[in-house]
This record gives structure tokens, sequence and C-alpha cells, in this order.
């Protein structure tokens, strides 16, 4: 009897043995098998932040090829203009000469005929960049800027408009960074602060420069509509509450986006420094300097005038 409880007891502790030798490999093929599929997802989540990362970074390229396709089609036609101008004068040139007429009549020739091929290598260029379409950059200009002013009044925007110091003539490619600057800076205001955002516009002009500077109550004027759509009254203007957190995060965090990019490009073109900054419970100011705009010919450090 002692025998077979013996031999019983060996033979349930070898089964136990097996069984545990079985669960015990068992779970080593399910951490292996664990192990191995965390390592995938891991490779499968890496390759698609790797493929999110690649498809920002080409968005973003897309948007700055895109703004400089914009940039460089409109100062083709300031430039396809300026050349219309010089053509006509060469050609008044040809019979106006008094010295050597006849030298002077082919020199004005050669000019007429040069600058009309380059006219027309130009226009080709604007058609090929804008498909046939032209931007308006003719008649983007500082002086049309209070039909700008309307238009954007008309769509919701409250705006006032101060300039100091005594303007100067600029030349067609200044005027149109800072209008489309100006122009930006308000869509800007309207898209984030929506109608009834108040918007301030000021030029400062010195001897040699200009700054342009577009303020905003953008937050501000969200909270209103949140208060009236709550119920509660729009009277007060009050800002909305925010933590000393939150004010320095504003105050300290960059503006940036594809249109800020577009209008630091265009400021740069003209020697111009851009900065976009956000006021705390208020809303957002855009500021540009141009030190040296009276003279300056869209190569930075290059004065217009002549020795």
């Amino acid at each position: 009897m002692i025998t077979w409880l013996t031999a019983n007891a060996a033979d349930i502790l070898l089964v136990s043995v097996a069984i545990g030798a079985t669960l015990l490999a068992l779970a080593v093929a399910l951490l292996v098998a664990w192990l191995r599929t965390r390592s995938h997802l891991a490779g499968l989540a890496a390759g698609r932040a790797s493929a999110d990362r690649a498809r920002l970074d080409a968005e973003v390229a897309l948007a700055e090829q895109t703004n400089r396709l914009r940039i460089i089609r409109e100062l083709h036609e300031v430039a396809a203009h300026s050349l219309s101008v010089v053509i006509s004068q060469a050609d008044g040139a040809r019979y106006a000469a008094q010295r050597d007429p006849s030298a002077a009549g082919r020199s004005a020739a050669v000019i007429a005929e040069t600058t009309r091929s380059t006219l027309a290598d130009l226009r080709r260029v604007m058609s090929l960049v804008g498909e046939g379409e032209s931007t308006g950059a003719q008649g983007a200009r500082l002086d049309s800027a209070h039909e700008l002013i309307d238009v954007m009044r008309v769509q919701g925007l409250d705006i006032v408009v101060e300039e100091f110091g005594e303007a100067f003539s600029l030349k067609p490619g200044a005027e149109i960074a800072i209008y489309r600057i100006m122009q930006e800076a308000l869509a800007n205001a309207l898209a984030y602060g929506g109608p009834g955002t108040e918007a301030r516009v000021t030029l400062t002009w010195s001897g040699q420069g200009l700054q342009l500077r577009v303020e905003d109550d953008g937050i501000r004027a969200q909270h209103r509509r949140a208060a009236e759509a709550s119920g509660g009254s729009a009277d007060g203007g009050a800002a909305p509450t925010t933590s000393i957190d939150d004010d320095l995060a504003a105050l300290t965090r960059t503006v940036d986006g594809r249109g800020i990019a577009e209008m630091r490009a265009r400021a740069e073109l003209y020697g111009g420094i851009l900065s976009a900054t956000t006021q705390p419970g208020v809303g957002f100011t855009l500021a540009v300097v141009f030190p040296a705009l009276r003279h300056h010919n869209g190569v930075h450090g290059v004065d217009l005038r002549r020795p």
C-alpha cells in the first residue's frame, strides 16, 4: 500500500512538473510574441510619425514655395510695367535726339528692341507662374489702401487708421509689399477675431523709413461673442480671465504660420523686420519696421541713390 502511494505521488509530481514546464514554455512563448508585437507596433508608430513629419515638412515647403511664387509673380508684373515705360521713353528718344541723330536713333532702337524682348519673356514667366491670371499687383498701392480698409469694415472689422510723419514716394515693389502685409494682417484679425473685432492700423514715417503696426482685439472679441451666446452682457467688454502662466506663455510664444511667413518674406525683401505677438486677453499685434525704405531697391543694404 505504501509502495502504491509512493508511486502515485511520484506520478502526480511528474505530471505537475510537466504541466508546469508546459505552462512556463507557453508563458515564454506568449512573452516573446508580445515583445515582438510590441516591437512591431513601435516600428509602425515610428514609421507613421516619420511619415507625418515628412508630410508636414512637404506642406511647409509647398506653402513657402507658393508664397515665393506669389511674390515673384507680383514683382514680375511691376517689372513688366516698368519695362513698358522704358520702351515708350526709348521710342521717343529716337526722334528727340539732338546730337548725332543717326547714332542716337540706332541706340534707342536697340534699347526698345531689347526691352520688348525682355518684356515678352517676363510675361511668359508670369503666364507660367500665375497660369495666365493677373494678381492685381498694379492696384496694390498704398494710395488705394483706403479701399482695402472700406472692404474690411464692410466685412465686420472696426478699423481706426493713424498716420504720423511725412510720407514719401515708394518704389512699386515696396508699396506692394506693405499693402499685402496690411491686407494679410487685417484678414487674420477678421479670421481669428470674427466680426466686431477692433483693429488699429498705424503708419509712422521717418526720414528714410517706415513702421507699420496692426493691432486687434480678436481674443476679446471672441470672449464678447461667447458671453452673448451664453446670455451674458457683451457691453462690459471685460477681457477673459487668464492665469499668470497663460500670460507668460502668450508673451513668449512665437506667432507663426503660412501668412506670417509670407509677410516676413515680403518685409525682408526691402530690409524690413517683422514681429507678431499675442497680447494676453486682448488680441494680436503685428509690427514691421523698414529702417531705410525710401531708397531701397529690394536688395539688402543697397541704396538706390546714385553717388
